[in-house]
C-alpha cells in the first residue's frame, strides 16, 4: 500500500507534462515515465538515436517484424500492394505476415497466443479483449514502454485522454493493448427515414424520441396497412444497432454496446447495466412502438436483406443507417426503384440522457507479444510502432497513400484520390481501388487520427451527420476497475449467464411476449443469477484502484 506522501501514477504524469516528447534511447523507465526501470541498452539494434514528434522514422539497417494480419475479403492482401513497398522505402521495415480470414481471426490469435508462436504484432484487439492474455505473461504490459513513443504520448496529452487510458489497465495498474486514438468521437448509427414519404403526410424529420414516436404514428395512419420502422443489423443479436444508440438517449448501453456493468455517475459506482431504471424505461418506449404497430416485430430477427427490401418495396418508410449503408444500399436502390424518392439520416435522436454522444475514443489497436521485449530490435519495434499507427506522416500514408501518386491534397483534411482511383465512394466509375489495388484504407493500419484526417473521407452524407452530432457531450470515461486474476475468473463464470438472460428478456419485454408488470421478477431472476456478487466484485475492483493509483 501507499503511504498518503507518495505520488500516484497519474501526478507524476501530470508533473512531468509529458517534457520535450523527444526520445534518447537508452535505459527506458515505463509507463509514461513512473514505471519500474528496464535496461533497454541491448535492444536498440536498428533503432533512432533520436526520435521524436514529427521525425520519421527509419531504421538504421534493414527490419523484418512479424504481424498477424486480418485478412479482409473486401480488399485481399496483395504482394504487389504500394502500401509494402512505400512503408519499407521509409521505414526501412518490411512485414512477416501471417494472414486470417476474418471469421476466424479472434480464434486464430487466441490459440497463437496460447502456444507461443503470435507474431510480435497482433492488431485488430479492442481494449477489454486483451484482458484474458494478461495473467499468462504472454503480451507485454504496453504502458511500460509508452516512454518510446512520442507520438503516442503527444496525441494522449493534445486530446486529453489520459482517462480513456486509465479505463483499460489492469489490476496491476498496466495497460496491455496500444489502442486507436481518436481527437473525436465518431458516431456510428441512427435512424434513416423516407423524407419523400414523410413529405407527403404532412411529418417533419423528428429530433427527440418523443417525436419518432408521433412520426410513426403519422405515418401508421396515412398507410395504415404497413409498419413504418422495420429493422435489421440483428446479428450477433437481435437489435444490435438500435439498442446501441436507443440505449445511449436513455443513459444506460444496449445491444452491439452491451455489458453488464455500467458507472454511475451521481451514485459513484457501478451498477448492473439490465437491472437500471433506464433500462427499463427504455424497453417500456420500444414495447409501445411495438404494441401501437409502428414497428414490425420481424425487426429484430430478420435478416438485413429483408429489411431492405420492406423498405425498397415500400412496405417500410424507416431503418436503422449509418452513412455509408444510406449511400450505397437505400439511396442508390431507392432511386433505381421509387421515382422520385428521397431518404436521410437524422442526427440520433435526443432522449432522457439529453444530447449525448454514443461511442469512444479508443478504438482498436496493438497487442504486443512479450517474445518481442528480447529482441535486440525491441526500441526499434517501438519506434516504429509510433511512427505507423501514430505519427501524422505514418496515418496520413496508411489512409491515403503516396501524395499525386494515389491521393492531392489542397490542405490539411482536404485530400481527394487521384484521377482513376475510387475510394469510399469517391470516382466510383474509377478503374483502379485504393484499397483493392494500393493496400491503403486498411483496417489493420488505418484507423484513429486527428478529426481533420478522419473527417478526410466523408461523403456529403456523412459529413452533415457528423456536424449535426458536433455539439454533443461526450461520454463520461467509465473509471478503471481492472479485476485482479482470481476475481476475473470468477466474473467469467458469472458474467455470461447474467448477460444471456439481459438478452434473452430484453426481447420478450420489447415485443410484449413479458409484460413489463414482470420487471421486479426479472430483477430478483438477475440476483438469484448472483447480480450483486458480480457489482460488488467490480466495485470492490474500482475501491481498490483508486486507493492504490490515486
Amino acid at each position: 500500500m501507499k503511504n498518503s506522501g507518495q505520488l500516484s501514477r497519474r501526478s507524476l504524469l501530470a508533473a512531468a507534462g509529458f517534457a520535450g516528447l523527444t526520445v534518447l534511447v537508452g535505459c527506458g523507465s515505463g509507463d509514461d515515465g513512473s514505471g519500474d526501470a528496464k535496461d533497454l541498452s541491448k535492444k536498440q539494434a536498428g533503432a533512432m538515436k533520436k526520435y521524436g514528434v514529427g521525425d520519421q522514422f527509419k531504421a538504421t539497417k534493414a527490419l523484418t517484424f512479424s504481424i498477424l494480419h486480418l485478412d479482409n475479403p473486401v480488399y485481399p492482401p496483395k504482394k504487389s500492394w504500394l502500401f509494402w513497398k512505400e512503408l519499407s522505402k521509409r521505414t526501412g521495415v518490411t512485414f512477416e505476415a501471417t494472414g486470417v480470414p476474418y471469421s476466424d481471426y479472434e480464434k486464430k490469435r487466441s490459440l497463437l497466443i496460447g502456444a507461443g508462436d503470435a507474431p510480435f504484432l497482433l492488431p485488430k484487439t479492442y481494449p477489454g479483449q486483451e484482458t484474458a492474455f494478461v495473467s499468462s505473461g504472454a503480451i507485454l504490459p504496453v504502458s511500460e514502454y509508452v516512454h518510446l513513443m512520442p507520438n503516442f504520448q503527444d496525441k494522449v496529452k493534445k486530446w486529453g485522454l489520459e482517462g480513456e487510458l486509465d479505463s483499460i489497465r489492469q489490476s496491476d495498474g498496466k495497460y496491455y493493448v496500444l489502442p486507436g486514438l481518436h481527437e473525436k468521437v465518431k458516431v456510428g448509427y441512427s435512424l434513416a427515414l423516407r423524407t419523400d414519404v414523410l413529405k407527403k403526410a404532412g411529418l417533419d424529420l423528428p429530433t427527440t424520441w418523443d417525436e419518432v414516436h408521433e412520426v410513426l404514428k403519422g405515418l401508421r395512419e396515412a398507410h395504415p396497412d404497413v409498419y413504418p420502422f422495420s429493422d435489421r443489423w440483428n446479428q450477433p443479436e437481435p437489435g444490435g444497432a438500435l439498442f446501441n444508440f436507443l440505449a445511449r438517449s436513455f443513459g444506460t448501453r444496449g445491444g452491439w454496446d452491451y455489458k453488464n456493468t455500467t458507472w454511475d455517475a451521481k451514485a459513484q459506482k457501478y451498477v448492473f447495466t439490465g437491472a437500471m431504471d433506464e433500462y427499463r424505461q427504455m424497453l417500456e418506449y420500444v414495447n409501445k412502438l411495438v404494441s401501437e404497430k409502428l414497428v414490425d416485430p420481424e425487426s429484430f430477427t430478420q435478416s438485413d436483406d429483408q429489411a431492405k427490401q420492406k423498405l425498397l418495396g415500400g412496405k417500410s418508410f424507416v431503418i436503422s443507417g449509418n452513412p455509408q449503408v444510406l449511400a450505397d444500399e437505400y439511396r442508390l436502390n431507392l432511386e433505381k426503384q421509387v421515382k422520385g424518392s428521397s431518404i436521410e439520416l437524422i442526427p440520433v435522436p435526443i432522449g432522457p440522457a439529453g444530447p449525448v454522444l454514443a461511442g469512444s475514443r479508443l478504438e482498436n489497436g496493438m497487442m504486443i507479444s512479450s517474445k518481442a521485449l528480447k529482441s535486440e530490435n525491441f526500441v526499434a519495434l517501438m519506434q516504429f510502432v509510433d511512427w505507423l499507427w501514430y505519427s501524422d506522416a505514418g496515418q496520413e500514408l496508411a489512409k491515403w497513400g503516396v501524395e499525386d501518386v494515389t491521393y492531392t491534397t489542397s490542405g490539411p483534411g482536404k485530400y481527394a484520390p487521384k484521377d482513376g482511383i475510387k475510394v469510399l465512394g469517391m470516382n466510383p466509375d474509377a478503374d483502379k481501388d485504393l484499397q483493392k489495388d494500393y493496400g491503403f484504407s486498411n483496417g489493420v493500419f488505418a484507423y484513429g487520427g486527428s478529426w481533420s484526417l478522419v473527417s478526410s473521407s466523408f461523403t456529403p452524407d456523412e459529413k452533415k451527420f457528423q456536424d449535426s452530432m458536433a455539439d454533443r457531450k461526450l461520454p463520461i470515461v467509465e473509471p478503471a476497475h481492472p479485476l485482479q486474476s482470481m476475481d476475473q475468473e470468477q466474473a467469467t463464470l458469472w458474467d455470461t449467464p447474467l448477460k444471456d438472460h439481459v438478452k434473452q428478456n430484453t426481447l420478450k419485454f420489447a415485443l410484449g411476449k413479458r409484460p413489463l408488470s414482470e420487471w421486479d421478477d426479472y430483477v430478483a431472476e438477475l440476483k438469484a443469477k448472483n447480480m450483486q456478487q458480480l457489482i460488488d466484485l467490480h466495485n470492490n475492483a474500482y475501491d481498490r484502484f483508486k486507493k492504490e493509483n490515486g
